[in-house]
């Protein structure tokens, strides 16, 4: 019997709620990782492996994992990546070595990789208009986003409670309950069989970035991005510990961050294809003062405030660049496009890992966060040509959505008209 397709809204309604579980999970156990083996070794040097091994080089294998998105049925491959995730964090339950743990951490990072791609590559498909695009966005991001914020509060508090192996099992737990959301799922995941025949092969999706001369920019400017304010994440334990705030205030760095990305989230609901790339460039700008804000500012509270703004601003960016991306990629390469995305940003996160050592050592976590806002303020200067950005009008079929329009990287290129005379709505 075929499949009824459920409404888009709460098609997805169930994705957010299943990104918000899973995540939430995940950053508890990753929380509960990072702490562990600090409280094992003691060393700087692993905690830094840790990091680069779960959030820096696994994200590089992302082009692999993308074009299971674009060759297979992305529900599939979703329910796929939410089971073997599930395997893999039981199985961290049962480590009880540094060395163990890190490994078992690097293969979980890895097998999440496919859901990230191809949930973010259906949403297009999931909706019915293309004006429900920027709803989509922000729901689902609220809920990525506020994972990050409450999990490590919950993963603190378990691990002090019950230990390391039941938070871990814990995890395990949410990616079940994120794979039956998943499953409840109704609507179409993907077009049928495409002709785009030069999207082919894993590099695709980074030829179509190179292509693509927005989605070419993003990708630089996010890396420069990456590269300072990858060290600025590093700061933090220290940057609390250099206030006298302890865990309690390396919390509350997180909590306020998670905040304010979440609202930023929300408020992304109401952008527009024509006011996306103002909102990307102003979040930017926003980001990179937060972070000299955290730089100079005497006291610890007035660090919390900056962190808040900073995440309200980030929500900003994260919405818009997913729909920005999300426009602009045709469906046959959409997977492995927003992999290759990922891929790059992660390259800037394990350079920042390698370098933030030497450079929190000279400069100290408030330097670190200069740092970062130089490299943001950059970005946003490099992104800042994008405001000239709108979209034309295009007499469609009714019923092929606004995402679809466009099929190679030279139809996407006549978007953006050079011409002093266009102005955003």
């Amino acid at each position: 019997m075929e499949r009824q397709p459920r409404s888009s809204r709460s098609n997805i309604r169930r994705l957010a709620a299943g990104r918000l579980i899973s995540v939430t999970g995940g950053a508890a156990a990753f929380t509960a990782l990072n702490f562990t083996v600090w409280d094992k070794t003691h060393s700087p040097a692993t905690q830094a492996l840790s990091l680069l091994l779960t959030f820096g080089v696994a994200g590089i294998l992302g082009p692999f994992a993308g074009a299971l998105g674009d060759r297979f049925d992305r529900r599939k491959v979703m329910i796929a990546s939410e089971a073997v995730s599930a395997t893999v964090f039981l199985a961290m339950a049962f480590a009880h070595s540094p060395a163990w743990l890190i490994g078992i951490a690097f293969v979980a990072a890895i097998v999440e990789l496919p859901f990230f791609s191809a949930s973010r590559a259906a949403i297009p498909n999931l909706i019915d208009a293309d004006d429900q695009l920027a709803w989509a966005n922000s729901l689902v991001t609220i809920g990525v986003h506020a994972g990050i914020a409450v999990g490590p509060v919950i993963g603190g508090a378990l691990l002090a409670l019950v230990g390391p192996s039941w938070v871990f099992g814990l995890n395990a737990a949410t990616f079940l309950v994120s794979l039956v959301l998943t499953l409840s799922i109704r609507g179409r995941f993907q077009r049928d069989a495409q002709e785009h025949e030069e999207h082919v092969g894993l590099a695709a999706g980074l030829t179509f970035l190179w292509r693509d001369r927005v989605l070419r920019r993003m990708s630089a400017a996010w890396l420069v991005f990456l590269l300072g304010m990858g060290i600025g994440m590093v700061a933090d334990a220290p940057l609390a510990e250099s206030f006298g705030a302890g865990e309690m205030g390396y919390a509350l760095l997180i909590a306020c961050w998670g905040t304010g990305s979440v609202l930023g989230s929300a408020a992304g609901r109401w952008m527009t294809p024509k006011t996306e790339p103002r909102w990307l460039v102003f979040g930017a700008f926003g980001i990179s003062a937060a972070a000299f804000g955290v730089g100079i500012a005497p006291l610890f509270p007035m660090v919390l405030v900056c962190l808040f703004l900073m995440g309200l601003a980030d929500g900003f960016t994260i919405v818009a660049e997913n729909g920005i991306m999300q426009r602009r990629t045709p469906d046959a390469v959409r997977s492995r496009a927003m992999a290759a995305f990922e891929a790059v940003l992660s390259f800037g996160l394990a350079v920042a890992y390698l370098l933030a050592g030497p450079v929190l050592s000279a400069v100290g976590p408030q330097g670190g966060y200069v740092v970062g806002g130089i490299s943001a303020m950059l970005a946003a200067t490099a992104l800042a040509p994008l405001m000239r950005l709108r979209r034309e009008a295009h007499e469609t079929d009714a019923d092929t959505p606004e995402v679809e329009r466009y099929t190679s990287a030279e139809e996407l290129d006549s978007v953006v008209v050079p011409t002093a005379e266009r102005r955003p709505a």
